[in-house]
């Protein structure tokens, strides 16, 4: 599902898989909500090939689902970068360092983080750097699927 999602335009797929994951974090998840949803964002070159960004597609129905609102406009992509599946652990921490900046200060001290799959969580951890020197004191990420590390 994830990979007809993000690789062959089945948005639909985006829609179940974001109500399991609403689903699953409003039963697990301890103590208070995240304030803010923050999708990881899409360069724009892959987001005009794409149509869509699959994180923003989750992020949607779980920040519906679980009154939490969603920012799609605060984090942004600076450069286009390799696709993070075809790169080793190394290499996908120096392929996104300084991939991503704050467009505005962040206006919450409990942000969650929403991916499609997590691998090494390189990503991840700097999207959570920069929104840390936004403001955000704490971040989590909420991902529909983890994957094996390479």
């Amino acid at each position: 599902m994830i990979r007809a999602l993000k690789y062959r335009d089945a948005v639909a797929q985006g829609r179940v898989l974001g109500e399991l994951l609403a689903a699953h974090i409003d039963r697990v998840h301890a103590g208070p909500l995240p304030s803010m949803i923050v999708p990881v964002p899409l360069a724009q070159p892959r987001f005009q090939t794409r149509g869509y960004n699959q994180a923003i597609e989750l992020a949607g129905i779980v920040a519906r689902r679980l009154q939490i609102p969603l920012r799609t406009d605060l984090a942004v992509r600076l450069r286009h970068t390799r696709e993070q599946a075809d790169l080793k652990r190394d290499q996908r921490r120096k392929n996104v360092r300084g991939a991503f900046a704050i467009a505005a200060a962040v206006n919450a001290e409990h942000v969650a983080i929403i991916d499609d799959v997590v691998t090494t969580g390189s990503t991840a951890n700097e999207l959570a750097r920069v929104l840390k020197r936004a403001g955000a004191r704490r971040v989590e990420l909420w991902a529909v699927a983890k994957a094996g590390r390479k």
